[in-house]
């Protein structure tokens, strides 16, 4: 019976710089800066484990284009390990790390295969003898729009054939650039056993039999990257079903944790709600830096929501955290005050606001709204684009935040 058992990674993004979060601790500071590095190693570990017969990352090894020598030096070594125990590695190059960088380069070891600029296909016999076709190829440079699928070819001859691209499906690319787009139809019709795909950080699985597959990225890098992260081993069997497993690897977890209070609550309360809800998503081996948001927080009275602005309740939570291997660190904490007062249009005032939050509801005119700060020089390299839930919470939070200083005018 012919067999292959491979992993499926993407989005590796390696040396990380995570913008924005040297408020943390030194100590879960220095993790955060290392869980890219750990997470890899744990793709490597899954491998090793299951015994697969090679591993595929669909792009994206590197956080940038100037890869540093310690990212090379510590990419090399995993592979080394995986080259020890005789799995072949398939590599191809995305959008962040192009082969048009500008780095000082690092050879890879042996029994690994970096596709170039033009889909390929390379052969590799398993171990016990089945014989398999990877494709791939790797950007040439940063920006590729082109339907660089019409370009891959199915070479007959082997008893598997499974082909890598680093793209966006078209017409729902969410936050990232529309790179290398593609249609599942498009896919569909190469003729291919398996698509692993990368690119996209939420894991997907867009078609099965054949399976269409995002294994999303390793290692969540902000909040917009939240939930488990990791990769897939998958189990093929020749005219038979394909199994996916898939691997934790994050060592740092993104969580979102939603407190909604039904009754008046009071600080004592309302830490023990929040404490409850922390222990709850812990996870033994990982740590998780989670936001908290208080539903309907016109329940708590002045002085509680005066300790939750001026951040001493934050505060407070942080300092029942033990940071070690296993952690849960509120990094912040906002309110939603369901009940407050809402914009209406009976004052003449208010009927101003009222207009100008309604037109800020379309897309194109939120957009031009910030267009200032995604078109700045420095700016713009912070930021990512929003998606609509994004959009809709900051329009929210923006009328809850004047509707309570209108209050107070009051």
């Amino acid at each position: 019976m012919k067999t292959i058992r491979f992993v499926h990674t993407a989005d590796l993004h390696l040396d990380s710089p995570f913008l924005g979060l040297h408020h943390l601790p030194e100590n879960l500071f220095k993790r955060l800066q290392e869980s890219t590095f750990t997470a890899f190693e744990r793709v490597v570990d899954a491998a090793i484990e299951h015994k697969v017969d090679f591993v595929l990352i669909a792009g994206d090894l590197f956080d940038g284009e100037d890869r540093s020598i310690k990212a090379q030096a510590r990419l090399r070594r995993q592979l080394e390990r995986l080259g020890s125990e005789g799995i072949f590695t398939f590599i191809i190059h995305g959008n962040h790390d192009h082969l048009s960088g500008d780095w000082i380069h690092l050879d890879m070891p042996d029994l690994v295969h970096i596709f170039h600029k033009k889909p390929e296909p390379v052969q590799i016999t398993s171990k016990n003898g089945t014989t398999v076709h990877v494709y791939g190829f790797s950007y040439p440079k940063r920006h590729v729009y082109t339907k660089i699928i019409e370009e891959y070819v199915k070479r007959p001859g082997t008893d598997f054939h499974i082909a890598m691209l680093h793209g966006s499906e078209e017409g729902s690319a969410g936050g990232h650039e529309p790179y290398a787009p593609f249609t599942v139809r498009e896919l569909l019709e190469k003729g291919m056993d398996y698509w692993a795909l990368g690119h996209i950080h939420k894991r997907r699985t867009l078609h099965a039999d054949p399976y269409v597959v995002y294994p999303g990225n390793t290692q969540g890098r902000h909040r917009k990257e939240n939930g488990e992260k990791g990769c897939y081993v998958v189990n093929m069997v020749k005219n038979g079903p394909t199994e996916l497993e898939f691997i934790e690897t994050a060592d740092v977890r993104w969580e979102s944790i939603q407190i909604e209070l039904d009754k008046k609550t009071d600080l004592t309360e309302l830490y023990a709600i929040c404490t409850s809800k922390m222990e709850a998503i812990a996870k033994k081996g990982q740590g998780v830096l989670c936001e908290l948001k208080i539903i309907h927080s016109g329940r708590l009275s002045p002085r509680v929501l005066n300790v939750i602005e001026n951040g001493e309740f934050t505060e407070m939570l942080q300092d029942e955290v033990f940071i070690d291997h296993e952690f849960v660190w509120p990094y912040r904490i906002y309110q939603e005050d369901r009940s407050a007062k809402r914009l209406s249009a009976d004052d003449a005032f208010e009927k101003v606001l009222y207009e100008a939050a309604r037109e800020l509801e379309s897309a194109h005119v939120f957009e031009e709204a910030v267009s200032e700060l995604y078109s700045h020089t420095y700016s713009s390299r912070y930021l990512d684009a929003l998606d609509d839930q994004e959009r809709r919470q900051i329009l929210l939070s923006a009328k809850e935040l004047l509707m309570k200083q209108l209050a107070e005018r009051d």
